[in-house]
């Protein structure tokens, strides 16, 4: 390997950023569907402030599903992170969309389900997962 060439499959900050960006993106376009369906007529730029949030927690917390973390076997770091990416979306989601908890948990849960189905169909077709 030539001294300046990059390793593509590095993960270096590079890697890092665009694995971020099409996260929040992809996060961004399910929880716009799912606010139209659950609110109606919204923004689109609503959902683009809040897909950070869910998008940075489960890129730092993903690495605990991958390897156990000190006491913590993968399968519950599995479930700490889905957690804890869960929370972040839904006090982001009652921040942003200024919704009180009675109706930001319900869109939470349905952004979860239009997350996970598009996700799976995408993997399906695309079998990049």
């Amino acid at each position: 390997m030539l001294p300046l060439q990059v390793d593509v499959t590095g993960g270096g900050p590079l890697a890092i950023v665009v694995t971020f960006l099409l996260l929040a993106a992809f996060y961004a376009v399910t929880l716009h569907l799912a606010a139209t369906f659950f609110i109606g007529d919204v923004p689109s730029q609503r959902a683009a402030y809040v897909a950070p949030a869910p998008a940075l927690t489960s890129l730092l917390l993903g690495r605990w599903g991958v390897q156990g973390v000190g006491p913590i076997s993968p399968s519950l770091g599995v479930g700490i992170a889905a957690l804890s990416t869960l929370a972040a979306d839904a006090i982001a989601i009652s921040y942003v969309y200024r919704l009180k908890w009675s109706s930001a948990l319900p869109l939470t849960l349905l952004h979860f389900g239009f997350f996970a189905v598009l996700a799976f169909a995408l993997n399906n077709i695309f079998g990049l997962v």
